[in-house]
């Protein structure tokens, strides 16, 4: 019995080759991962509010939305217009599917999970792809001549898209997920995610007021 109660009792034993300390002390990202959270809540706050006002027009073509708020600042034609359902179905459906990612990823990184660095390379697809789509989107709205407008809940939507585009990558970058070569840019950049993101929204708005008085159109 003795024997026993020794073996079981060194096969426990902690392998003195093995530290621990690293995980233990390792500096865990908590603005980056709180941004992913609220800007992914907030997201899902835009697209299900845009599906909201889309079950109102399907109800009723002449509903009054509480997104159209000027000739100019209104959500209604964008919802009618094809772009507002590429891919054959509304795309507010695509945010309340996709924005479940950063929030998936954000209480994930809190609780200490560590992912590899395929995974962070699919996130990063994932949240360029919805920049190139928002983006796009964007360019629709100011310069179709069928729409013209700016919708409320898309810009809250691009206000969210461009920080976390900035942030997954730039942390991407500082981390060497691309790469070495790219460390160095990378953690120069990400004190720069909300700058950057401001100056993008402010250059898109100075677009669209240059094709109709947004401003004007709210007095």
């Amino acid at each position: 019995m003795t024997e026993v109660a020794d073996d079981t009792a060194t096969e426990f034993e902690p392998d003195e080759d093995f530290d621990e300390t690293p995980a233990r002390t390792a500096r865990r990202p908590w603005a980056f991962a709180l941004w992913l959270i609220i800007g992914g809540i907030l997201g899902e706050i835009a697209a299900f509010a845009l599906t909201v006002e889309k079950f109102h027009l399907l109800q009723d073509p002449d509903a009054i939305l509480s997104c159209n708020v000027s000739v100019f600042v209104q959500c209604g034609k964008n919802l009618d217009s094809w772009q507002g359902a590429v891919f054959g179905f509304p795309n507010p459906i695509i945010g309340l599917i996709g924005w479940m990612a950063p929030i998936i990823v954000g209480v994930s990184v809190l609780a200490g999970a560590r992912f590899p660095r395929w995974y962070w390379a699919v996130f990063n697809v994932g949240v360029a792809g919805a920049m190139v789509f928002v983006l796009w989107l964007a360019g629709q709205s100011i310069f179709d001549p069928a729409i013209r407008t700016l919708c409320p809940y898309c810009v809250l939507t691009w206000a969210v898209t461009y920080p976390t585009f900035f942030a997954v990558t730039f942390r991407n970058m500082a981390e060497g997920v691309f790469g070495q070569g790219g460390r160095r840019a990378g953690r120069a950049l990400l004190p720069w995610v909300a700058p950057i993101s401001i100056v993008l929204l402010l250059i898109v708005f100075g677009i669209a007021q240059s094709q109709f008085p947004v401003i004007q159109s709210l007095f």
